[in-house]
């Protein structure tokens, strides 16, 4: 009898220690498509746009791949994934026309601050107020988590845009950054040693934006080999080909990001290290204009709409409430607090936001 009782004991002592593990083992993943309109999530291909001239080569293409009769059915046919997948499993904010709002706190409603906002947690409109290459003098939850015992070394970021080195504070934060044009270093897998000479051999619209699939299979490979529990990787394409007046690429762009971000949702289902303990984080550094039909490719201060944004929340501890159907105000101030909650750390005063009740 003795032994079984002990027997019993030492069992649920092993699986108190097993669960309160569990709980204190969640990994994040943090992903932004930068400037990507909160009116294209949540209703897809833009009627006033999909067949104008100025903006879309081929209309008919176009439409046989993202026009449908429904709005709901137009956002399904654009992100699959997040509409057939992650509404059922996850929560998605920022639908202004239920009611549901997810807004800047910073005044300047482009990259740089916006960014700052969403990884520091507090809007900083009198230091950052450009997107110049200036090391960022706020700390991000990046940087906090990879100064504590449990996150050193277990941090990455990933960037399409030259700028996040710089936004992250790379050589202060001590946070490694892929961005821009720059090659995987150090212990190269055979897929990393492929993707730098591709790199080098498929050239970019842009010259200080690479195309987003390089983006994403560096930051896949260093997930598959290096296990970090928090990952940021920002896809850029959105915001360059809506600048360029590039309608058709812009939707085709966010149709192939929302298959890049199930892919590595599918593959943290099937490694043991993030399988069940992985959150993911998915939003815009800003919004973009409406009106007047042009200022869709622009945003700043001066564009109507452009603080606006939008926040996809799912895996482990998320209530599936699926799209918010009712009045809410959420800022992108609220993401870097509510990481640091999801990965047991404090939060210091100075940041602004409060972590949001998911």
């Amino acid at each position: 009898m003795k032994n079984r009782v002990l027997f019993l004991m030492a069992t649920f002592a092993a699986l108190f220690n097993i669960n309160a593990q569990n709980e204190s083992d969640t990994k994040v993943i943090l992903i932004t498509l930068d400037g990507f309109r909160w009116q294209e999530l949540f209703t897809g291909a833009d009627s006033l746009l999909i067949g104008n001239k100025d903006y879309v080569h081929d209309a008919g293409m176009l439409k046989k791949a993202f026009w449908r009769d429904t709005s709901k059915e137009r956002r399904v046919a654009l992100m699959p994934f997040f509409w057939n997948q992650v509404e059922k499993m996850g929560q998605i904010h920022g639908n202004r026309k239920l009611g549901s709002k997810v807004d800047l706190t910073n005044s300047m409603w482009f990259s740089y601050p916006g960014y700052n906002e969403i990884l520091t947690g507090t809007a900083d409109d009198n230091r950052i107020k450009s997107n110049e290459k200036i090391p960022n003098p706020n700390s991000t939850v990046l940087e906090r988590y990879n100064n504590t015992d449990q996150g050193r070394g277990k941090v990455a970021a990933f960037g399409s845009w030259d700028v996040f080195p710089f936004i992250i504070n790379e050589e202060r934060s001590g946070v490694p950054v892929n961005a821009g044009f720059e090659s995987a270093t150090e212990n190269l897998s055979d897929r990393e040693i492929f993707l730098n000479q591709l790199q080098q051999q498929i050239p970019s619209p842009w010259g200080s934006v690479r195309l987003d699939a390089f983006t994403h299979h560096y930051a896949l490979e260093h997930m598959k080999k290096e296990h970090p529990k928090l990952v940021y990787i920002s896809y850029g394409e959105t915001d360059d080909f809506a600048h360029d007046g590039d309608y058709q690429a812009y939707l085709k762009s966010a149709n192939n990001t929302d298959g890049l971000i199930k892919e590595i949702w599918e593959f943290t289902q099937q490694d043991e290290f993030y399988k069940d303990q992985t959150v993911f984080l998915i939003t815009t550094d800003h919004g973009r204009g409406t009106q007047p039909l042009d200022t869709w490719r622009s945003h700043g201060s001066d564009i109507k709409g452009a603080g606006a944004v939008w926040l996809i929340v799912f895996g482990k501890g998320i209530k599936p409430k699926g799209e918010i159907e009712r009045e809410e105000q959420l800022y992108s101030n609220q993401l870097a607090p509510t990481i640091l909650k999801m990965l047991g750390m404090p939060i210091s005063k100075e940041i602004e936001g409060e972590p949001i009740k998911l």
